[in-house]
């Protein structure tokens, strides 16, 4: 009698939940699902269309253009990102004084909402008044059009994607915090040096962390809306920052072609799921797990 009594109490505690998951993410989840074989425009009545809306993103070229943008820039920002959180975790993880200012500092720019970010940005890498190209005309270095090039523009977002680092960074100090100090003695002890004791040592051992932060980059740079729809807008120039959240955005608010935007958000989906899977499986023979 009391086990049904606590599973009742159990699922009136769980039932605000359950409710909110139904209400705000499996309702909408099969809704855009069914969407997707319509022509919907929200103001009318859905019509089913059966499998038009995937045909026509077989022969959308802006729909290409805008994925070959998403994948290149996801493809150059998640290993460089990922690399320089790393190498700050490990500065960061030495016993320096007022190391806890130092951690603020680098951890402070990801709290910064991306439209001022955006806003920011602009003023950097304006290609005649931005303070990046002042710094590199005073060093005789080229000054890119780094707003108004194609060849520059994405690259632009790249750079900037290292700003937002410090998320993955503090998970990175806290992965290194649970590396067993006895690890590095028994390595110092087979004469091996710094870079030798983070290679066989410190990247192991926090190889699941990395793991994770890679997967969830993956995820954020897919997604990627905001920065470049602020720093350019229609994608500009050339199409060369139009991004496929920034298609899917138009299509569903500037077109009223959810229907047509549900079926991107649909292949969105399965993109992502074979890149993480991609991702899970090329790291299972680096991945190393306490225990395992």
């Amino acid at each position: 009698m009391n086990v049904h009594r606590n599973q009742r109490v159990g699922i009136l505690f769980a039932l605000p939940w359950i409710i909110g998951f139904l209400i705000f993410l499996a309702f909408p989840l099969v809704s855009s699902l069914y969407y997707s074989f319509t022509s919907f425009s929200v103001l009318r009545p859905p019509i089913w269309i059966g499998l038009e809306n995937y045909r026509e993103l077989l022969t959308d070229t802006v729909f290409r253009t805008s994925l070959a943008n998403t994948l290149v820039f996801t493809a150059a920002s998640v290993p460089l990102a990922t690399t320089v959180a790393i190498i700050l975790a490990l500065l960061l993880n030495t016993k320096v004084k007022g190391m806890a200012f130092y951690r603020t500092i680098f951890y402070i720019p990801s709290l910064v909402p991306m439209v001022a970010l955006g806003v920011l940005w602009l003023w950097v890498f304006n290609g005649q008044y931005g303070l990046l190209n002042q710094g590199l005309g005073k060093l005789g270095l080229p000054e890119p059009a780094w707003l108004s090039d194609p060849a520059w523009s994405k690259w632009t977002l790249v750079i900037i994607s290292i700003w937002g680092t410090g998320n993955a960074m503090v998970i990175y100090l806290a992965g290194l915090q649970d590396v067993p100090q006895s690890l590095y003695e028994a390595a110092e002890l087979d004469g091996a040096k710094t870079l030798s004791k983070t290679r066989h040592v410190t990247i192991p051992m926090i190889s699941p962390v990395i793991l994770f932060n890679v997967v969830m980059s993956i995820i954020g740079s897919l997604q990627t809306f905001a920065l470049p729809y602020v720093m350019f807008p229609g994608g500009a120039p050339a199409r060369s920052t139009y991004f496929f959240s920034m298609y899917l955005y138009d299509n569903a608010f500037l077109y009223q072609r959810m229907g047509y935007a549900s079926a991107m958000g649909w292949v969105m989906f399965a993109i992502t799921l074979a890149l993480t899977m991609l991702a899970l499986k090329a790291s299972s023979r680096h991945v190393h797990y306490e225990g395992g």
